[in-house]
């Protein structure tokens, strides 16, 4: 009987292993498994493991793909890419280098920050260009990212292997959309309390935990200094933290897909 019983368990265990192996193959053969696990990582379905291709794992890494040995000559003409992913990272960098100068002259408080953006601009030397420069560089990153992505699509570089940078391209778009949110608050005018106003109420719709997000993002219950210090940080630390992450990605992304042409 005990015979039985196990014999009969065993074709079952067996018929689990082969629906779970058909399960794992065809989960790694998708498309969407492969758009985001390219050739050399080790969660791509034939990978052998080995030393060797791990070190090859190790080699195709981002920084090794920031400066790559070859480039494809039409994928760097300037009047097919028109240069607008060089110029948003170069906005991005202008933007970091001009917001921590504007950092050492401003203080995030309700009662403060408005005289500091005023003496900023009429007390300290090279003060308002620095803030022009840093408001429009703000206003261009926006457009050039836009257009850029708007560029990739018109050529059908958005389609396979480039569907997850694709993806990743949209993140980034919301990250600049967020840097430039939180840097309009910034200010502390009437055009920024009412943008925060219209900003914690949309997402005090947020479906299930509305009210939770509008009051973190509040700092209370009410608008106050606590708002600004949230979206101060949220503008120089996290967002910017999250955008640097997400544009090495996307750079290596770009080399290990196979440049930045059209569908192959």
């Amino acid at each position: 009987m005990a015979s039985t019983n196990q014999g009969g368990k065993q074709p079952l265990l067996e018929k689990l292993q082969e629906q779970g192996a058909q399960l794992v193959d065809n989960v790694q053969g998708s498309q969407a498994w492969s758009s985001i696990f390219r050739p050399g990582s080790i969660f791509r379905k034939g990978y052998t493991d080995s030393p060797r291709n791990r070190s090859y794992v190790i080699m195709n890494s981002v920084l090794y793909h920031l400066h790559p040995v070859k480039v494809k000559r039409h994928a760097v003409k300037v009047s097919y890419t028109l240069c607008l992913g060089g110029l948003s990272f170069f906005l991005f960098l202008l933007l970091t280098v001009t917001g921590i100068f504007l950092m050492f002259f401003y203080r995030p408080t309700a009662a403060q920050a408005w005289d500091d953006i005023y003496t900023l601009q009429t007390s300290v030397t090279f003060g308002l260009l620095i803030r022009n420069m840093h408001r429009w560089a703000a206003h261009l990153m926006v457009l050039s990212v836009f257009l850029h992505m708007a560029r990739v699509f018109y050529h059908g570089a958005y389609k396979a292997p480039r569907e997850f940078n694709w993806v990743i391209g949209v993140i980034l778009l919301t990250l600049t959309l967020l840097l430039s949110f939180t840097g309009y608050l910034l200010p502390w005018d009437q055009l920024a309390l009412w943008a925060v106003t219209v900003g914690t109420n949309m997402m005090g719709f947020t479906p299930v935990f509305g009210n939770e997000v509008r009051f973190v993002l509040l700092g209370g219950t009410e608008i106050g200094t606590d708002t600004l210090l949230r979206w101060y940080v949220l503008h120089v630390l996290f967002v910017p933290f999250v955008t640097v992450i997400f544009m090495a990605i996307h750079f290596w992304r770009v080399r290990k897909d196979g440049g930045i042409s059209g569908p192959l």
